[in-house]
């Protein structure tokens, strides 16, 4: 298996708490810019997917937090996305420091959204396959 898409951030200072850490909703805004940094790499633009009337959505995220992290602290954050035939798609993530050491564990669950119709597509797949320059990248 190739390496996973990642993305490098660097912790600002405003992003944390009072006792200096990460602040928790953060490590969403992270997972969430890999996420579309890795769909820029395939070529996939929000125009893109507008044209054909959908919508990425998440359904659910689950956080494990495993190591602090602090303002100047570097991570790379991977995203893998995992495709089981139906309507949804599972994305796993993680936010690594450059050290190696795991901050946190991401599963999300999500799908694409007919923005007319309000309802999951049945094979986001097909989107995907269509609108990707290199599906790939989303192991398609």
């Amino acid at each position: 298996m190739s390496e996973p898409f990642s993305v490098r951030i660097t912790v600002r200072g405003y992003e944390t708490d009072v006792q200096g850490h990460l602040n928790q909703s953060v490590y969403i805004n992270y997972a969430e810019h890999a996420r579309w940094s890795l769909l820029q790499a395939a070529g996939i633009t929000q125009a893109g997917l507008l044209s054909k009337g959908v919508g990425p959505v998440a359904l659910e995220t689950t956080i494990r937090y495993q190591r602090e992290l602090l303002a100047g602290d570097e991570v790379d954050v991977t995203c893998v996305f995992e495709w089981g035939g139906g309507k949804t798609f599972r994305i796993r993530q993680t936010i690594r420091k450059v050290d190696g050491t795991v901050s946190a564990e991401l599963a999300s669950v999500g799908g694409l959204l007919d923005l007319k119709e309000r309802r999951m597509v049945a094979d986001p797949t097909a989107y995907f396959k269509e609108l990707a320059a290199d599906p790939s990248l989303f192991g398609l």
